[in-house]
């Protein structure tokens, strides 16, 4: 294992209470199609008692078992890519806090999915998904679903909604279809208001437009990847997790026009960290 910083590569957190095959193949095979280094994190909390870490029962038994965990899931990686430039790190501290920082100039971050609940999102320490998606600095790739490869012609899916970080995640899927010689749905979501001012018809047709101002140019610079523009009525959340069922991934801002009460995460990102049945990317505003 090396403690050494590794910056502009991708950082895949790995979870010691669940099985992390999913996101570390996912992480492994982007890593090798980017040709990027790839960094395994485990994250042990501290004991209860800090005062007497190493006396605390169960302990010591915790950092061994992590450290077994990182160092088999080194060797995998090494199985399915063995070029692959892996190393791991057993670090101390809670996994949110402790991957923020792993992850400091990383291109990517990719964590599993627990799946919980909103709440145990809140006051779970082990919850990594929502936090670091609000708080990274970089994309994060939450893997709770695996691609579907299977569709063909392979497409990803990015929600459009007018905002900053909206714009970040429309470049980064387009640079995301070219890599993957994948097609791409640009979806924009019209939830109408209670009060209609203007009539339905006028409000669909400025969404269309903002779709083709936002991708005209890059279009342009990824003349290889298929795009299609849609508009579509409804709720963001159930209508991007449909469109995005056989997708290899669903591309959203951080945070849209709108937002969740007390985090720097959209409401839409966060629905569809439960609702979404691909990997789900974030994408913080350049």
């Amino acid at each position: 294992m090396s403690a050494g910083h590794r910056g502009h590569g991708i950082v895949v957190g790995i979870d010691p209470d669940r099985d992390w095959h999913l996101p570390l193949a996912w992480a492994a095979d982007e890593a090798h199609r980017r040709r990027l280094p790839l960094r395994l994190v485990l994250a042990v909390p501290p004991p209860h008692d800090t005062r007497h870490a190493d006396d605390t029962p169960g302990h010591p038994a915790l950092r061994q078992a992590g450290a077994d965990r990182i160092e088999q899931a080194c060797t995998w990686v090494r199985d399915r890519h063995p070029e692959a430039d892996v190393t791991g790190d057993l670090l101390h501290g809670f996994p949110a806090p402790v991957l923020g920082t792993a992850a400091a100039g990383a291109r990517l971050i990719v964590l599993g999915s627990r799946r919980l609940s909103r709440t145990a999102e809140f006051f779970s320490a082990g919850s990594t998904a929502v936090p670091v998606s609000a708080q990274a600095r970089c994309p994060v790739v939450v893997v709770g679903d695996a691609e579907h490869i299977s569709q063909q012609p392979p497409y990803l899916v990015v929600g459009l909604d007018g905002s900053a970080s909206a714009t970040a995640a429309l470049a980064f899927a387009f640079g995301e279809a070219d890599l993957r010689a994948a097609a791409l749905r640009v979806v924009c979501v019209w939830q109408p208001p209670l009060f209609m001012l203007n009539d339905e018809e006028v409000a669909l047709q400025a969404q269309r437009a903002l779709l083709s101002e936002a991708t005209a140019g890059l279009s342009d610079k990824y003349p290889d990847v298929h795009v299609t523009r849609e508009v579509m009525t409804g709720h963001p959340v159930e209508e991007l997790a449909r469109a995005s069922e056989h997708a290899l991934a669903v591309v959203v801002g951080r945070r849209g026009r709108g937002g969740y009460t007390g985090m720097r995460l959209g409401s839409v990102v966060h629905g569809l960290l439960h609702r979404a049945h691909c990997p789900v990317i974030t994408v913080p505003a350049e």
